[in-house]
């Protein structure tokens, strides 16, 4: 199954507080729930002002769902084509 990056565009995301970004998770897992098995978050990075989020998806069409359902956004949902780590370079 495909795997994408969704980049959320969210002001002062980093600054959000533990409680804050647990209430966001609970969201996302209660739609995700809601969709089915087919998408699957997998993990997010935040940063100042975006939250950068890895998931498992059959398309990007369930994504924009997910988000639309979640009420945040998905400002850019890009497939990964690759993966490498330190030891690709070792390959």
């Amino acid at each position: 199954m495909p795997k994408y990056i969704i980049e959320r565009e969210i002001p002062g995301a980093g600054q959000l507080s533990r409680e804050n970004l647990q209430a966001v998770s609970q969201t996302s897992c209660s739609v995700l729930r809601n969709l089915g098995p087919e998408i699957q978050w997998i993990e997010s990075y935040v940063t100042d002002d975006k939250i950068y989020c890895v998931y498992i998806a059959p398309n990007e069409a369930i994504i924009r769902e997910h988000a639309e359902q979640g009420g945040f956004p998905a400002n850019s949902i890009r497939p990964v084509r690759s993966r490498i780590d330190p030891t690709t370079a070792e390959s």
